[in-house]
């Protein structure tokens, strides 16, 4: 018995050891789910711009002129300023983000050079953007609380510090104002005018560079804020073809060469291949790329693909695309539509047959009460007969959700039954409405047809 339970205890331990040196080797091995995660993981990063890697499309040109700018702030002490314009979605961030990391990749340029970014929607005003200015120069407690004081104690302050350097033993500093334009409609253009005057002396080097969407941009400067800007301007336009559309496509979707299972990312990378070649994916980019070529609304479009990506399905398909692209150009005013009471949309028909009738001419709430008791008289066993309050309800309810509008300011003498309206949906939303509209009676869904077959 002793010999039995020795060899028993024996036999556990070399299965136990066995156990240990195989659980290292199968924590490592990758699996189908570990696939799909870091397929996500890294195609995510991507789409939403925080992968530092990603490639410049078309803007090779307007990247050389902006990392110049760059170096000779950096590097030579020069002081600059250039506005970066173009669409939203056009990439002016994605610009700024890899000059300056390239910026940061210059020897000796890390350690000297400061950056402060700012944004107009955050820093509504001269007294913010000055307390975000000194907390990111990191200048806060350098004379105790008066940094905090007035705006104007704040400012020369500022002014003071940046003003006593110069363009030999200073650290250049990097201003990058998002949304421009914003700053224009502060009180005085204060702050504009400072950094744009600290630009054009011989102190401390700094580079201004602002992005806005607004092509009208120097007209909303003062006098004395245009005189001081460099007037540089650097457009991106999204000019690329169809063909180099479809070739973003495949990089932006394609994993990357470090990907640790390399059979799985050739497998993976063919399907890509495969993607780019089909027909029907080729005619979901193209409505996408004549509808807006940024990139923006491609990465949405992967993005929502990407998103059927799972273990028992690891490769997007063309149907996942299609299925994507019926999402991104879902209809929002329809979605409303799905959401409203019977009555509402009776009045909806209503309004859309008077419009038939009267060829897109405005109408009250009268016409179209009058219109929907012809209906209710002819099918008075489906629809019941609302009083007309309540009706009145329904068509407020319907301006609320800016289905209808008014055509000119409500006065308060006005009467609200004859007030003009506009109906802000076309005949193709209101059948596309009623088709998945749930329980729809049938005798509404007919008079809708009627109104409009002749159409």
């Amino acid at each position: 018995m002793p010999g039995v339970l020795v060899n028993s205890l024996a036999a556990a331990g070399e299965a136990e050891q066995r156990t240990l040196r195989e659980e290292p080797v199968k924590r490592f091995l990758p699996s189908p789910e570990s696939h799909s995660a870091l397929v996500q993981r890294i195609l995510r990063e991507r789409f939403c711009h925080q992968s530092p890697h990603d490639n410049l499309f078309g803007v090779q040109v307007q990247y050389k002129h902006l990392i110049e700018l760059l170096k000779r702030t950096a590097v030579h002490g020069e002081s600059n300023s250039v506005l970066i314009i173009g669409p939203r979605g056009s990439g002016k961030t994605m610009l700024i983000n890899h000059a300056l990391k390239e910026l940061m990749e210059v020897e000796g340029v890390s350690e000297n050079v400061l950056q402060v970014h700012l944004n107009g929607l955050l820093q509504i005003n001269d007294k913010i953007a000055l307390k975000e200015i000194t907390r990111q120069l990191n200048l806060e407690n350098v004379v105790g609380d008066k940094v905090f004081g007035s705006s104007a104690e704040n400012l020369s302050f500022l002014l003071e510090a940046l003003k006593k350097g110069d363009r030999t033993s200073s650290c250049p500093v990097i201003f990058i104002l998002d949304e421009f334009d914003l700053f224009a409609h502060h009180k005085n253009q204060t702050l504009l005018y400072n950094l744009l005057d600290i630009s054009q002396s011989a102190q401390t080097p700094v580079a201004i560079i602002g992005l806005t969407c607004r092509l009208d941009i120097l007209e909303l400067l003062e006098k004395r804020v245009k005189s001081r800007f460099s007037h540089r301007q650097i457009h991106l336009m999204n000019s690329f073809s169809f063909p180099q559309y479809l070739k973003i496509f495949k990089e932006q979707l394609s994993l990357p060469s470090v990907f640790p299972e390399k059979i799985f990312a050739e497998q993976w990378n063919e399907n890509v291949q495969g993607l780019s070649e089909d027909r029907s994916v080729r005619e979901v980019l193209q409505k996408h790329f004549n509808a807006s070529k940024n990139l923006r609304s491609l990465h949405m479009l992967l993005m929502l693909a990407l998103n059927r990506v799972t273990p028992s399905h690891p490769f997007i398909t063309a149907a996942d695309l299609m299925e994507a692209n019926q999402l991104c150009s879902m209809d929002s005013k329809g979605n409303i539509v799905h959401g409203l009471s019977v009555l509402e949309i009776c009045l909806i028909i209503a309004m859309k047959h008077l419009n038939d009738i009267y060829e897109e001419e405005p109408f009250n709430f009268q016409m179209v009460y009058n219109e929907f008791q012809k209906f209710v008289q002819r099918k008075a066993h489906s629809v019941y007969n609302f009083e007309k309050p309540v009706v009145m309800k329904a068509f407020e309810h319907l301006q609320q959700l800016e289905l209808i509008r008014p055509m000119e300011r409500t006065s308060v003498n006005a009467q609200r039954e004859y007030q003009l309206m506009k109906l802000l949906l076309d005949n193709t939303q209101i059948m596309n409405a009623l088709q998945k509209y749930p329980n729809c009676p049938t005798d509404v869904r007919q008079w809708a047809t009627s109104s409009l077959s002749w159409l």
